[in-house]
C-alpha cells in the first residue's frame, strides 16, 4: 500500500483530454495512439486486472489484427520502458494487464474525488465552496477526453466523460444562479443551448438566468424556440420542469427572483448560501441611558415584518446621539438578522449627499453580487436589492438621512428585513415608518454619560459642578462627550474648573436649546480647547468636500510632512472633532465640517490662506493623477500641457497601484475638481480631470466627473476664460459620448472646436476635433468623421504627439472602412498600432488592436481580427477599462457572425451584456442587434426577435433613426411571416 502511494506522488496520468503521463512531473512519450489506447483502458479500470480478449475488444473490437496479442504485448512493453526506473507500475497478471500507480495519479479519480467534495458542501449550504470545487473539477478537463485515439472501448469511454462534464457544468451553473451570479451565466448557457440544443435542463437554467437578469421577454422566447424545435425534431412538447418555469416567468412569480427553496430541495441541497455582511460599526463601549428608545426599537427591530424604523433628530439637532443609539440598538438586534447586516452614512447633512445609486452598488457588492451584474440606474439597482434580499433576514442602518426620497429605494421592502434610519429631519413622507422623535438626554442619563467618561472618583466629589457641566451642555450627547473628553485628558483640572470654563467663555451657553445654535456652540466648546496648530488643521482640513481625506492629502493642505500631520491629525481624533476613518484616512462629522468652515471663515488669518490650502490640495491631486496617466499612457504628450504644481504628488511603483489610488481617491479627487473653480484654480481643476479621465467611465464615479466638468465650463464660461471652458466642454464630450448621448456630445464638441482655435490651446486643438470625428464616426457621418479626425491629426502630429497621432490614426481607418474603402482602412490601423508597439504602451496598445480588428472584420480576414481582439480584450481587462471591455466583446461577436460561427457570436455578445450601463443605452442597443443576428442565425427567432424588440424600444426611445430603421427591417420578416 505504501509502495501504491509512492507511485501515485511519482505518477501522474490524464485521460480528460489527449492521454498524457508524467514521472517526478517530467512528461513520458507514450508512443503511438494504439500505445496510448491500452494505456488509457488499463488506467479507466481503476487497478483492475484486464485480460488480453478484453483489451483486443477494447482496441479493435470485431476487426482485430491477426497478431493481436503479440501486438498488445510490444505496446506493453514500450509503456514499461516509457516509465523507466518504475516499470513495475503495468502490472501482468493472468495473462493481463493492470496499471497499480496508487490513489489520486489519474485526473478522472481526483475530479471524482472533487465533485464529492462539492456534494457534501452544497448540501451543508456552502454554495460558495461548491462552485469553487466544481470549478477545480471541470478546470482538468483539456478539450476532448481521449482525443484522438482509436477503438470502441475510447468511444464509449469518450462519450461518458463528456456526459459527465455537461453534467458538472449544469451543476456549476446551477449553483451559478442560487448565488446570484444569473448575469455571468447568460453567456456560457447561451453557447451550451446552442451546442446542445435539445437538452431542456440547460434551457430551463438559461430561461431562468434571462429572468433574473431583467430580461422576461428574452425567456419567454428561449421557450418558445425550444416547443419549436422538440416539435421539429422529435416531435413532443417540452418537459413539465420547462413548461412550469414558462408558467411562472408568464405569471411574473416573485419566488423566481431568488433561489426558492423547492429549487433547492430538488437540488439535495439546504438553504441558499451567500455573502453575509456585518458591516455596524463599533457601538460605543460608555453608551448610556436612552432605555425607553432601545426597548422600543428593540420591539420593532426584532418583528421585523417588513416595517420600516426611523430614529429622527428633534429640529435637526447635531449630536444628540442618533447614530450612537441606532448602533447600539443595531448590535443588540442583530442576532435576529442572521443573514447579515448593511450600513451606510448617507451624509444627509452635508452639501454633498450620498447617491442613492451609488450606494445600492455598494450594498450589492456587499451582498455578494459581481461588479458586472450590476445594472445602471436607481430603479434597476433597486430592483436587484430587493430580489438580493428576498427570503433573507437582513438589517440595514441608513445612518444621516437626508430625506424620505433618499431612503426610499435603500428600503429592503421583504418581510424578514428591516431598516433603521436616523436623519436630522423628521420622515413623516417616509410611509409605513415606525418614528422616533430623539431629544436631549435627561439630566441624570447625561450625568451618567458624563461620569463614565470623566471617572466615578472625580465626579462624586463635585457632583454639583457636573451637573453644572451637562446642564451647560444642554444635555447634549455629543457636547458632553466633548466636555468630558477634555476633562478626562487633563488630570490637574477639576470638575468646578471646567465648568467655570463654560460659564466664563460661553456665557451664550443657556441658548443651548434647540436648532443649529445649539450645535455650533456645542463645537464651539471643543474648538475653543485646541492648541493653536490643532486649531489651524481643524478649520483648514474642514474646507475639503470630499467624503473623507487621505493623510497624503491632509499633509498638502496642512502643508506639512506626514509624520508631523499625522501626530496632528491623531490629536484631533482625541478631540473627537475628526474620526478615523480607516488606518490613513480621516473625515469630519458633516455638522462638524460646517462648523470647522464656519470657523475658517471667521478666523482663518488672512482670509487667503484658506485659498491656499485649498490650492495646495488640488496641487497634490493634479500632480499624482498626472503620475496615474504617464504610468498608464507612456509618451502621451497630454501630460505636458496640463498646468504646473507647486507641490509634488505621489510617485508610484507600477500601473495596479497607480489605478488603485485614482479608484480609491476618484470621490475626494472628483470633489476637489468640484469646488476648486475660482481664484486661479479653474484650469488646474479642468487639468484634474483630463488627467483622471479612467473615471469618466467607471460606473461609481461616471456621474460626479460629468457634474464636475459641467460646473468648471459653466464658471469658465461666465468668467470668459476660453482654455479651461475648451478643455471642459472636451471633457464633457468625451463623457457624452461614453454614455451614448450623441447630440449632447456634438454640441459639446462644436463649441470646443471653435474655443480650441481662439486659445491656440495644443491639447484642445487635437482632442476636440477627434473626439467630434468619433461621434461622427458613431452616427454612420463617414465623411464628415474623416474631416474631423484628419484635422485632429494635423494637430496631433504639429505637437509631436505620436500616441494621439496613432488614435487619429485607427479613428481615420474606422471613418475609411464605413466609407468602404476597406484597404485603406486597414493600413491606417496597421500604422497605428506600429507606433503603439514602438512606444512600448500596453493601454493605448488595445486601442489600436481593437481599430485593427474591426477593420480586419470588415475585410474578411476573421482569423486576424479574432485574435486582435482578443488581445485587445485581454489588455482592457488588465487596465480596468470595462467599457472597452464590452466594445471588445461586442467587435467579437461581430467577427465570429462573419465567420458563421453564431454561438460564439452570441457567447461574446451577452458577455458586452454583461457590462451593460457603462456605455449607455445605445450601445446596449447595438449588443442586443449583434445578439438577436446571432441567436438568428442558430434558429431561435424568437429570442432573436425578443432582442430586436428591445434594441427598437431603445432606439425609438433615443431618436437614432439610423440604428432603428437597421432593426426594424431586421424585425421585418418575421412579422410578415
Amino acid at each position: 500500500m505504501t509502495g501504491d502511494r509512492e507511485r501515485g506522488q511519482q505518477f501522474r496520468f490524464a485521460v480528460l483530454g489527449p492521454v498524457r503521463a508524467w514521472r517526478d512531473g517530467e512528461a513520458l512519450n507514450l508512443g503511438s495512439p494504439q500505445q496510448r489506447a491500452l494505456l488509457a483502458a488499463l488506467l479507466l479500470r481503476r487497478g483492475r486486472t484486464a485480460t488480453a480478449p478484453e483489451l483486443v475488444d477494447a482496441l479493435w473490437a470485431d476487426d482485430p489484427p491477426q497478431a493481436a496479442i503479440a501486438a498488445l504485448r510490444t505496446y506493453a512493453s514500450r509503456l514499461r520502458k516509457a516509465f523507466g526506473p518504475d516499470a513495475e507500475v503495468l502490472v501482468s497478471e493472468a495473462g493481463g494487464y493492470a496499471i497499480r500507480a496508487g490513489t489520486s495519479a489519474l485526473d478522472t479519480d481526483i475530479a471524482e474525488q472533487l465533485a464529492a467534495e462539492a456534494d457534501k458542501a452544497r448540501h451543508s449550504g456552502d454554495r460558495a465552496r461548491s462552485r469553487e470545487l466544481i470549478n477545480e473539477a471541470l478546470a482538468l478537463w483539456d478539450g476532448e477526453p481521449l482525443a484522438g485515439l482509436p477503438g470502441p472501448y475510447a468511444e464509449t469511454q469518450r462519450a461518458r466523460l463528456e456526459e459527465w462534464h455537461r453534467s458538472l457544468i449544469e451543476t456549476r451553473l446551477d449553483l451559478d444562479l442560487e448565488v446570484g451570479q444569473h448575469a455571468e451565466a447568460v453567456s456560457e448557457l447561451t453557447a451550451l443551448t446552442a451546442a446542445y440544443p435539445l437538452r431542456e435542463r440547460l434551457r430551463e437554467l438559461l430561461m431562468l438566468a434571462l429572468y433574473r437578469s431583467g430580461r422576461q421577454a428574452e425567456a419567454l422566447a428561449v421557450y418558445a424556440d425550444t416547443r419549436r424545435l422538440l416539435g421539429e425534431e422529435l416531435g413532443v412538447d417540452p418537459c413539465p420542469e420547462l413548461s412550469e418555469l414558462h408558467q411562472r416567468i408568464l405569471q411574473a412569480d416573485a419566488d423566481l427572483a431568488v433561489p426558492s427553496t423547492g429549487a433547492v430541495e430538488r437540488a439535495g441541497s439546504a438553504a441558499p448560501s451567500f455573502v453575509r455582511p456585518a458591516q455596524l460599526p463599533a457601538r460605543v463601549a460608555d453608551f448610556t441611558g436612552r432605555a425607553a428608545f432601545v426597548d422600543e426599537l428593540s420591539e420593532q427591530l426584532v418583528t421585523a415584518e417588513g416595517r420600516v424604523m426611523a430614529v429622527s433628530a428633534v429640529a435637526g439637532i447635531g449630536g444628540v446621539g442618533k447614530t450612537t443609539l441606532a448602533v447600539h440598538v443595531a448590535h443588540a438586534a442583530r442576532h435576529h438578522f442572521p443573514d447579515g447586516q448593511l450600513y451606510v452614512d448617507l451624509q444627509g447633512a452635508g452639501p454633498a449627499s450620498a447617491e442613492p445609486e451609488a450606494v445600492l452598488g455598494a450594498f450589492l457588492r456587499a451582498l455578494g453580487t459581481p461588479e458586472a451584474a450590476i445594472p445602471d440606474g436607481v430603479e434597476e439597482r433597486a430592483a436587484l436589492y430587493r430580489s438580493t434580499l428576498d427570503g433573507r433576514r437582513v438589517l440595514a442602518l441608513l445612518d444621516n438621512a437626508r430625506d424620505a426620497a433618499q431612503v426610499r429605494p435603500l428600503l429592503p421592502g421583504t418581510e424578514g428585513c428591516a431598516a433603521l434610519v436616523t436623519s436630522r429631519t423628521r420622515m413623516v413622507g417616509l410611509e409605513g415608518a415606525h418614528l422616533v422623535d430623539l431629544d436631549v438626554m435627561s439630566p441624570d442619563e447625561a450625568l451618567m454619560l458624563f461620569t463614565r467618561i470623566v471617572g466615578e472618583d472625580r465626579v462624586a466629589a463635585e457632583r454639583d459642578a457636573a451637573m453644572d457641566v451637562v446642564a451647560a451642555c444642554g444635555f447634549l450627547p455629543l457636547a458632553i462627550r466633548i466636555a468630558a473628553s477634555r476633562l478626562a485628558a487633563r488630570r490637574t483640572w477639576t470638575v468646578t474648573v471646567l465648568a467655570r470654563k463654560l460659564a466664563d467663555e460661553r456665557r451664550r451657553l443657556d441658548e443651548l436649546r434647540a436648532g443649529d445654535l445649539a450645535v455650533k456652540a456645542t463645537f464651539e466648546l471643543g474648538y475653543g480647547q485646541l492648541e493653536p496648530h490643532q486649531a489651524r488643521a481643524f478649520r483648514l482640513l474642514g474646507l475639503a468636500d470630499g467624503p473623507d481625506i487621505s493623510l497624503a492629502a491632509a499633509a498638502a493642505v496642512l502643508d506639512m510632512d506626514l509624520d508631523d500631520t499625522e501626530e496632528l491629525v491623531e490629536s484631533l481624533v482625541d478631540t473627537s472633532l475628526l474620526e478615523s476613518a480607516a488606518p490613513g484616512r480621516y473625515r469630519f462629522h458633516d455638522l462638524v465640517r460646517l462648523f470647522a468652515r464656519a470657523c475658517a471663515e471667521r478666523d482663518e488669518q488672512p482670509p487667503a490662506e484658506r485659498d491656499a490650502a485649498m490650492s495646495r490640495l488640488l496641487d497634490f491631486y493634479l500632480a499624482s493623477a498626472t503620475q496615474v496617466y504617464a504610468v498608464e499612457r507612456p509618451g502621451d504628450r497630454l501630460v505636458h500641457h496640463l498646468s504646473p504644481t507647486q507641490r509634488p504628488g505621489l510617485a508610484f511603483t507600477g500601473k495596479d497601484a497607480a489605478l488603485d489610488w485614482l479608484f480609491a481617491e476618484a470621490e475626494c479627487l472628483l470633489a476637489c475638481a468640484h469646488q476648486s473653480t475660482s481664484n486661479g484654480m479653474l484650469r488646474r481643476a479642468v487639468d484634474l480631470l483630463l488627467a483622471a479621465k479612467d473615471l469618466a467611465e467607471s460606473g461609481a464615479s461616471a456621474r460626479r466627473y460629468e457634474q464636475a466638468a459641467a460646473r468648471i465650463r459653466d464658471v469658465a464660461q461666465a468668467a470668459r476664460d476660453p482654455l479651461p471652458e475648451a478643455r471642459a466642454r472636451t471633457v464633457l464630450t468625451y463623457v457624452h459620448s461614453v454614455t451614448g448621448r450623441l447630440d449632447q456630445a456634438d454640441v459639446e464638441a462644436q463649441h470646443a472646436m471653435l474655443l480650441a482655435v481662439v486659445t491656440e490651446d495644443p491639447l484642445a486643438l487635437g482632442h476636440a476635433p477627434i473626439e467630434r470625428g468619433i461621434i461622427a464616426i458613431y452616427q454612420s457621418r463617414f465623411q464628415d468623421a474623416e474631416a474631423y479626425v484628419s484635422k485632429a491629426l494635423t494637430a496631433f502630429r504639429a505637437d509631436g504627439n505620436e500616441p494621439g497621432e496613432a488614435s487619429a490614426l485607427s479613428n481615420l481607418s474606422r471613418a475609411y472602412v464605413g466609407m468602404g474603402r476597406t484597404q485603406l482602412g486597414v493600413e491606417l490601423a496597421e500604422q497605428a498600432l506600429a507606433i503603439y508597439r514602438r512606444l512600448g504602451v500596453s493601454l493605448r496598445l488595445a486601442n489600436g488592436m481593437y481599430a485593427l480588428g474591426v477593420a480586419l472584420t470588415r475585410a474578411g480576414r476573421l482569423e486576424e481580427a479574432h485574435a486582435h481582439l482578443t488581445e485587445a480584450l485581454a489588455i482592457f481587462h488588465e487596465n480596468r477599462q470595462p467599457l472597452w471591455q464590452g466594445m471588445s466583446h461586442y467587435r467579437l461577436a461581430e467577427a465570429q457572425l462573419a465567420a458563421n460561427r453564431p454561438a460564439r457570436a452570441a457567447e461574446h455578445a451577452e458577455q458586452a451584456l454583461v457590462l451593460r450601463g457603462l456605455g449607455g443605452e445605445w450601445r446596449r442597443g447595438q449588443f442586443l442587434t449583434v445578439l438577436g443576428r446571432a441567436l438568428d442565425a442558430m434558429g431561435q427567432t424568437d429570442r432573436a426577435r425578443a432582442c430586436w424588440s428591445e434594441a427598437l424600444a431603445i432606439y425609438e426611445r433615443l431618436g437614432t433613426p439610423a440604428e432603428r430603421d437597421e432593426v426594424r427591417v431586421l424585425l421585418a420578416p418575421v412579422a410578415v411571416a
